[in-house]
C-alpha cells in the first residue's frame, strides 16, 4: 500500500511499476481489487522467476527442511510451520533502464525489513516532497531537514535527508577534518531501543586548502544531500512494544561547523524531534 501511494510521483518521473510474488492469478486480482492497487502484480507460481534472479528466501527454505537450528528463527511464529513463506522472494527491488538492465537493487536478508518507496527514490537521487521538514537559514548555510516516511512499520527502512545549500564562500567539512579538529557535518541521533542507525551516506567532498595554516581539508563547497538510513528494529521486544503504541518518535542533533576564507565559526548543534505513526503490516 505504501507503494500505490507514491506511483503517481514515480509514473511521472518516468518509472514504470510492477510487482512479483508467487501468488496465483485470481489471489493478486483480489488482492488488488480489494486494496485498490492499479500497478501490476505478477504471478510466478512455483517461484521460477524469484529463484532465477536469486532472490529466493532460503530462510524459509532451510526451516522448511529443518536444516535450521538458528534459536531466533525457530522461535518466529511467522516461519515455524509457515510453509506458506517457502518460495517468497527477500524483499527488496531491482532498478531497470530502458534496456532492461539493472542498474540498482534493494533488497533485505530479513522477510522483516523492507525498504520504503521513499527511501529508495532518495538514494536513486529523486526528490521526495517534505510531509514534515526542519528548515533554517543561519548565515553560513541553508537547511532542510526530514524523514522520507511519516509512517513506519516494524522493520522499515527508511531515511533522514539533510539538504544543504553553502552560502558564498563558505563551507562545511566533510568526513576526514575531524583529523584537523573540525566538527563533520552530520546526524547525532539519540540511541533508541526501537531505531538501528545504519552509517550516513555523504556524498564525494573536495580537499580546500587555506594558505595561511598550509591547512588541506576535505569540505562542501556547493548544494549537497545527506542520508541517515534508520531501520524500525524487528526483535521481539520491540515488535511486542510497537504493538502497544501508536507513534515513534525519534530524537538528536544535526550537526556542523561553517567556515569562509577568513573566520571558522563555532560548531553548531541543532536539536531535532521527529513523530512517526506506527502502521500494521498485513
Amino acid at each position: 500500500m505504501e507503494l500505490q501511494g507514491r506511483v503517481e510521483e514515480l509514473t511521472e518521473a518516468g518509472i514504470g511499476v510492477a510487482a512479483i510474488s508467487y501468488d496465483s492469478v485470481d489471489l493478486l486480482a483480489s488482492f488488488a481489487e480489494e486494496r485498490g492497487i492499479t500497478y501490476a502484480l505478477l504471478s510466478d507460481v512455483g517461484s521460477a522467476v524469484i529463484t532465477e534472479y536469486g532472490i529466493r528466501n532460503t530462510v524459509a527454505d532451510e526451516l522448511a527442511a529443518g536444516e535450521s537450528d538458528d534459536p531466533v528463527l525457530l522461535a518466529d511464529e511467522a516461519y515455524v510451520g509457515g510453509s506458506y513463506a517457502v518460495g517468497t522472494p527477500y524483499p527488496g527491488s531491482f532498478i531497470l533502464d530502458t534496456d532492461n538492465r539493472v542498474t540498482s537493487r534493494h533488497f533485505e536478508k530479513s522477510y522483516r525489513e523492507r525498504n520504503t518507496t521513499a527511501n529508495v527514490m532518495l538514494q536513486l537521487g529523486m526528490d521526495v516532497e517534505p510531509v514534515s521538514a526542519l528548515t533554517a537559514s543561519p548565515p553560513q548555510l541553508t537547511y532542510t531537514i526530514y524523514p522520507s516516511d511519516t509512517k513506519v512499520a516494524v522493520g522499515s527502512r527508511f531515511s533522514i535527508a539533510v539538504k544543504v545549500e553553502p552560502k558564498e564562500d563558505m563551507h562545511l567539512y566533510a568526513p576526514g577534518a575531524e583529523e584537523n579538529g573540525y566538527r563533520v557535518i552530520g546526524l547525532k541521533l539519540d540511541s533508541n531501543p526501537n531505531f538501528r542507525y545504519q552509517p550516513v551516506a555523504y556524498p564525494e567532498s573536495e580537499i580546500y586548502y587555506f594558505e595561511p595554516l598550509d591547512e588541506r581539508v576535505p569540505v562542501y563547497q556547493s548544494d549537497f544531500t545527506l542520508l541517515q538510513e534508520v531501520i524500525v528494529e524487528t526483535t521481539a521486544e520491540s515488535r511486542d512494544l510497537l504493538a502497544e503504541l501508536e507513534e515513534l518518535t525519534l530524537t538528536g542533533s544535526f550537526e556542523y561547523q561553517a567556515c569562509d576564507h577568513e573566520i571558522c565559526y563555532l560548531p553548531e548543534s541543532v536539536p531535532l524531534s521527529f513523530t512517526f505513526d506506527i502502521v500494521r503490516r498485513d
